[in-house]
Parts: structure tokens; sequence; C-alpha cells
């Protein structure tokens, strides 16, 4: 546009706001995938630790049904005799039995944990006018994306967890009771109908809300806490750091909840599709507290939290740089 000024003509510019370029990188439907692609990549990494994991944990199940109320002396291998007995009785390759179901789950379960926590911090429940995110808020969205996640879910994890126990009953002599993801499927919907699918989902979705208080509320608060008072810059250190934080974290507050959820899930049911040996998550978790002691809560706990601790490391590492890669903001 041209002016006249003190006689002359002069050119001026008027500036025009445009509104932000969309960055599809942060966009809703990229968060999820980028979420489920690391969970993936961090499962078959880690899925063995997890096969030996729940086997311990249903070791002393076995102990006291075969002795009554009484925990009999049947050899209790610990974690590397158990996954080098896996290996070595069943074949290397059953260490991943069961991990297609698994990432199955991870289609559902982490997208959505991810997406549903990022949206909680940032839009309904909001970081502080400083840029923090208050622990106690952090909590209540860790807790509640672990549950609606998982609740959604469930199916795959129960498909997951009698997939992992084929190997153990066909070597105790016992019939197979599913033969792949599909015919588990089927079967269990043959007998408890649709509702079925959500055997052991209450604690299920309980531990579940433990972990993700540990694993999604620690990382985000510590990795704030290392940005914030240290000189550490938003890089592989921070994140291998505030993982290792989250996988400790998650591991000792989930574990009790993972022992009973395992239990509930991998019992046997009437023809009504009810628990022969469970009522319920806490008259599991109080018959394996009176039969095997407290402790037995933590059965698998180093299994746990060594496989806790390299899948929070390989998820965080890949959903980060992932992330970075694809010009997207930090978690």
């Amino acid at each position: 546009m041209e002016q006249q000024v003190n006689g002359a003509m002069v050119h001026t510019t008027i500036a025009t706001h445009k509104p932000p370029a969309y960055n599809y990188a942060d966009a809703f439907w990229c968060t999820y995938l980028v979420s489920v692609v690391a969970a993936s990549i961090a499962e078959i990494i880690t899925y063995p630790l997890d096969l030996t994991k729940t086997r311990l944990q249903i070791q002393g199940e076995a102990a006291a049904q075969s002795n009554g109320k009484t925990t009999s002396h049947l050899p209790y291998r610990g974690m590397l005799g158990t996954a080098v007995g896996i290996a070595r009785e069943e074949g290397a390759r059953k260490l991943w039995r069961g991990v297609t179901p698994a990432i199955y789950r991870h289609l559902i379960y982490s997208g959505i944990r991810i997406v549903f926590y990022e949206n909680m911090r940032d839009k309904l429940l909001k970081k502080e006018r400083d840029g923090t995110f208050p622990i106690w808020k952090s909590a209540i969205g860790g807790v509640t994306s672990g549950a609606v996640a998982q609740f959604i879910a469930s199916p795959a994890d129960l498909v997951k967890v009698q997939m992992q126990m084929e190997g153990r009953r066909r070597l105790l002599g016992k019939p197979p009771r599913v033969h792949s993801p599909k015919h588990a499927f089927k079967k269990i919907m043959s007998e408890g109908g649709v509702r079925g699918l959500w055997k052991g989902s209450i604690p299920n979705v309980q531990r579940a809300a433990l972990v993700n208080l540990g694993d999604l509320t620690t990382y985000d608060t510590a990795k704030q806490l290392i940005l914030t008072n240290t000189t550490l810059p938003d890089s592989h250190l921070t994140h291998v750091l505030a993982s290792g934080c989250a996988g400790l974290v998650a591991a000792t507050m989930g574990t009790p909840a993972d022992v009973v959820k395992t239990r509930v899930m991998n019992q046997p049911t009437d023809l009504e599709g009810r628990g022969i040996l469970y009522k319920s998550s806490v008259d599991c978790l109080m018959k394996t507290v009176e039969n095997e002691g407290f402790f037995a809560l933590y059965k698998g706990f180093l299994p746990v939290w060594i496989r806790m601790a390299p899948w929070s490391l390989t998820f965080w590492l890949s959903f980060e740089q992932i992330r970075h890669t694809l010009g997207a903001t930090g978690f």
C-alpha cells in the first residue's frame, strides 16, 4: 500500500498474522501410532521375562493345590532356572509363546493410555502457569488412563495369559486348553460369552492403574524434575534416568495386583464361566496370603522389575526418539 509522507510516496506493508502451521506429528492419531510402535518394540524385546514371571506366579498356586492348604515342596527354579527350563524343555521359541495377543493388546492399551494421559495433562487437568504439572494431577492422570486403557484391552490380556500357560500344562501331562490365540478367543466366548472376555478384568484394571501410576506419573515427574533442577537437556540420558525410576516404582506398586490378575485369569471355569478356584480378586488375594504368606504377592517381583526396567527404557527411548524424528514435541 502507498501513502504520502512529507510529500513523498512511501510503500508500506501491512503485517498479516498467519495461523500456526498444523503439525501432524502432535496430532491424536500420530501420538497413538507412535505409542503402539514403541510398545510393540519393547514387548518383543522383553517378552521372555514376562513369560517367566507368569510361570513363577503360578508355581506357588500349583503347590498349594497339590497339598491342601500347605505348600508342597515342588521345585522352585527361580527366574533364571525357569527361563532356562522353558527353553530346554519346550524349545527356545516358546519363550515368545503368547507374544501375538500381547502385541494385539498394545494396539489398544498403549495407544489409549498415552493419548488419554496427554489429553488429561494438557486439556483437562492442565499444567500450572509456570509449565509444571503437580504430582497429584499426574497421579490422577496416570491412574485414570491406565484403568481405562486396560479395561478396553482386557480380552487380549486374557488370551495372552492362557497362551503363556499352555507349555507348562503339556509338560505336566494335562490336555491343552487352547492351540492358538484365535482358538483361545473362541473358547472363552463359547464358555463365558462376551462377559467371559473380561474374566479377571477387575484385578487387571487395578494392576494397570497402579502400574501406570508408577510408570506414567513417575516418568513424567522425574523427567520434569531432572530438566528443572539439573543442567541436563531433554536428551537420551534424561530419558534413561526417568524411565529407570518409572520401571522400579511401577514394578513395586504393580506386582501384587499382577499376581492376583494372573491367577484369576488362569483359573479353570465352570459351565457358567465362573471361576472354580477364586470367587473374586479379593478372594484370590486372601487365599494367596493365607496359603503362601504375604510375600507370595511379590512372587515374580525380580522378573517383573527386570522386565519393566528394560521395557520402560525401550518404550520411552523409542517413543521419544520417534516423536523427535517426526518433529513432535517431547512428552
